[in-house]
């Protein structure tokens, strides 16, 4: 009778233990769903406005034959685009971030259920690991994909261009403008694209590198998956 009662009492245990597990799990994957959902959203927003505006400056110029009014004009449009896009590409940095939080959280849940039940572990894809190295395994867990891959054809890395484009017009209008030669204009313009460019990747690397400098995982990988071949814990790094 000791023992039955015992049993129910793990049992009892272990059951609130799975309900909490799966509560905070679909917890998270709501919380990066609403994330990933309203950065989208505000990038469309973003893109609409700039093409949009664009078209407009194309408009005004038909219109006004380029009048003594326009440049100001199109200034200020470039200038609204250029402040819309530098605040949008705050916030797709910030859902950068926040998305391989959650990505690491579910991995850290993961190793929960497979602690609870060893024998389902091997069929999962994700890692149940809640490091660096769980984390790109979830993120592509049939090949390795290579940071320059990620980065490259990543929503931010559309945004940052879209954004230094439109930037580096608005300096260069705003440079010729004022007087200064349009070749040099072009040449400030383009730097200023370079350096929004340079600027916000290495805001973006400086941020994960950071995170994962002061994250202690608790389930930390014992090893690179045998189907990513040659990748090894110190290349996640």
């Amino acid at each position: 009778m000791a023992t039955d009662a015992g049993d129910g009492a793990t049992d009892a245990a272990l059951a609130r233990r799975l309900q909490i597990l799966a509560t905070e799990h679909w917890g998270l994957l709501a919380a990066r769903s609403t994330a990933q959902s309203e950065v989208l959203t505000r990038i469309t927003i973003h893109l609409t406005l700039v093409s949009a505006g664009l078209v407009t400056i194309g408009l005004l110029g038909q219109a006004s034959h380029f009048a003594d009014w326009f440049p100001p004009a199109a200034l200020g449009i470039l200038g609204f685009l250029s402040a819309v896009g530098l605040l949008t590409l705050m916030r797709v940095l910030a859902v950068s971030e926040e998305d391989f939080m959650y990505v690491t959280a579910m991995n850290r849940i993961r190793g929960a259920y497979a602690e609870v039940d060893p024998e389902v572990a091997e069929y999962f894809l994700a890692s149940t690991h809640d490091d660096e190295l769980g984390m790109r395994v979830t993120y592509s867990f049939f090949r390795h994909r290579s940071g320059a891959e990620q980065v490259l054809g990543s929503s931010m890395m559309l945004s940052i261009l879209v954004n230094a484009t439109v930037t580096g017009m608005f300096v260069g209008g705003f440079c010729a403008t004022i007087g200064v030669p349009v070749a040099a204009a072009v040449v400030v313009g383009v730097l200023i694209g370079l350096g929004i460019v340079a600027g916000a990747v290495w805001s973006a690397a400086r941020r994960f590198m950071a995170a994962w400098r002061t994250y202690v995982p608790r389930s930390p990988s014992e090893g690179p998956p045998p189907y990513w071949g040659p990748w090894t814990r110190g290349d996640a790094a």
